[in-house]
């Protein structure tokens, strides 16, 4: 049976939790009766001056007694820990869907310049959810709203698989604390759902780079459900392959800021536009040959009508742009340093100083490349959204004091388009207002995603230090061919 959206929204975790509070008792119950034969049955039968066959049967019975009693306990005392940690589990997924829905059922009434209308979310079967516009728009629905829509729909159906991997990981752990045998108790102990999930968890990191998107996904699950400690162990064991797999990928919206310049290729071309696309063509040249590498290929990109994704250097635009990198420094970093070493801490003495993990991640934040500094990635970008995604470990010191270090990426993202009213000026080459984005309309160009991460940085919290520069951007957008960014990790985008 597949379990769906319906099933999610509709699980009656009050059920669940009345279970969690039955096992429990059962168990300190049988704690307390166990402790009972042990101090008292075992020990006058052990002690007992008698001898005999009927001595020793008696004795082996009561052996045989009180170990019963001990593996029912013990089994109880599982069968409570795994309904605990589902229970929390699905608790914490049940909440997080039902409050998406609601947004999107909501929409953005206030968002400028147009408001993101409401979304209808539904079953949409095989462990799908649907989601789709509440009212039809009369122009259609802009390239934002599709990315919400997308957005919504593939966030909201990996809580519905989230939530069946965990209801299959809790009764695996269940049929194993139980046994086959219903008359003989005391089998496999589970304090959690760690040890179902962390080996599956251990064989998908070892994969690394070689993952495929849906095994990767599906670690990224198993990396939110695992406890601190447990976490900490497949970092320690699998960093590197946990980086490759894509561990730090972004999941906060990931949408087009705006309309853009609507649907592509819905007018004919008349000889201004024509026109215009050849001017720009020479802004593809004027811009590469003026040091402006990033925008010469981007607009390049534009014009060669593909509409494909490409993919953002984005340790080179944190050194190209100082007031990028403080941006990212101040509003994504700094002012979540505190917050994040005060949880992680928290979690390392709840561990009993063991080491912790704990993923982190800040929302998304506008940064404005501005003109008159940056003209490159003006132009190439304009306005980009960006945020940071990474881990925060804790692991005793040398001096036996923890040491809280943050392992982090800087993820950047855009749609390249050029807006009502937009127009382009490079040295004595312009293409007035509206008519770059009218290339869109007329189908002599097309709009495309942008998106990247930087490199993996890493600094030690609470000593005041300001974060890492970012790496050596390398070649990758150097003057050469405005094309080569298929070449320098440019191409598809998994978004």
């Amino acid at each position: 049976m597949t379990f769906t959206w319906t099933d999610l929204i509709n699980l009656d975790l009050g059920k669940l939790n009345e279970s969690v509070t039955e096992w429990k008792t059962a168990a300190e119950e049988l704690a307390k009766l166990h402790g009972t034969v042990r101090d008292g049955l075992v020990k006058k039968s052990e002690a007992a001056h008698w001898e005999g066959a009927n001595a020793t049967v008696t004795r082996e019975f009561v052996r045989s007694a009180a170990k019963e009693v001990d593996d029912l306990q013990r089994e109880a005392k599982s069968i409570h820990s795994v309904l605990a940690d589902a229970h929390a589990e699905l608790a914490q997924i049940q909440k997080r869907a039902r409050e998406l829905a609601d947004e999107a059922r909501q929409g953005a009434p206030g968002h400028a310049p147009e408001a993101d209308p409401g979304l209808l979310v539904s079953d949409g079967g095989g462990g799908k959810v649907r989601v789709e516009l509440s009212v039809c728009e009369v122009k259609g629905p802009s390239q934002r709203t599709l990315d919400m829509i997308r957005w919504y729909a593939d966030t909201l159906t990996s809580l519905v698989t989230h939530a069946a991997e965990v209801d299959a990981a809790t009764t695996r752990a269940l049929r194993a604390s139980h046994g086959a045998d219903p008359h003989n108790a005391g089998h496999a102990e589970y304090t959690s759902l760690d040890q179902d999930q962390l080996p599956r968890a251990m064989r998908l990191a070892a994969l690394g780079g070689g993952a495929k998107p849906a095994q990767q996904a599906e670690l990224r699950r198993l990396w939110e459900s695992l406890s601190p400690d447990a976490r900490a162990q497949l970092w320690t064991t699998h960093r590197g392959d946990l980086l490759a797999a894509g561990l730090f990928n972004p999941s906060v919206k990931q949408v087009a800021a705006d309309r853009g310049s609507g649907k592509h290729g819905v007018e004919d071309p008349d000889w201004g536009d024509w026109g215009n696309r050849m001017k720009m063509q020479l802004l593809v040249v004027g811009a590469d040959g003026g040091g402006m590498n990033d925008a010469s290929r981007h607009m390049k990109h534009y014009l060669d009508d593909t509409g494909t994704p490409m993919k953002l250097p984005v340790d080179k635009m944190l050194s190209d742009d100082s007031g990028f990198r403080a941006h990212v420094d101040q509003l994504l970093l700094q002012d979540n340093e505190a917050s994040w070493r005060e949880e992680a801490l928290a979690e390392y003495e709840r561990n009993g100083g063991r080491p912790v993990v704990i993923p982190v991640e800040t929302g998304s934040r506008d940064y404005s490349f501005a003109e008159a500094q940056d003209p490159n990635w003006f132009y190439a970008v304009g306005s980009a959204r960006s945020n940071v995604t990474g881990a925060v470990t804790v692991h005793p010191g040398a001096d036996g004091k923890p040491v809280v270090g943050l392992d982090y990426q800087v993820n950047v993202w855009d749609r390249y388009n050029w807006d009502e009213g937009k127009g382009v000026h490079i040295g004595d080459l312009e293409v007035p207002d509206g008519e770059p984005g009218r290339l869109h309309k007329v189908g002599l160009a097309q709009e495309f995603n942008m998106a990247g991460s930087g490199s993996v940085e890493h600094y030690e919290l609470g000593t005041g230090a300001m974060p890492p520069a970012p790496d050596e951007p390398g070649r990758a957008g150097e003057r050469s061919d405005p094309g080569r960014h298929a070449r320098d990790g440019g191409g598809e985008v998994d978004r």
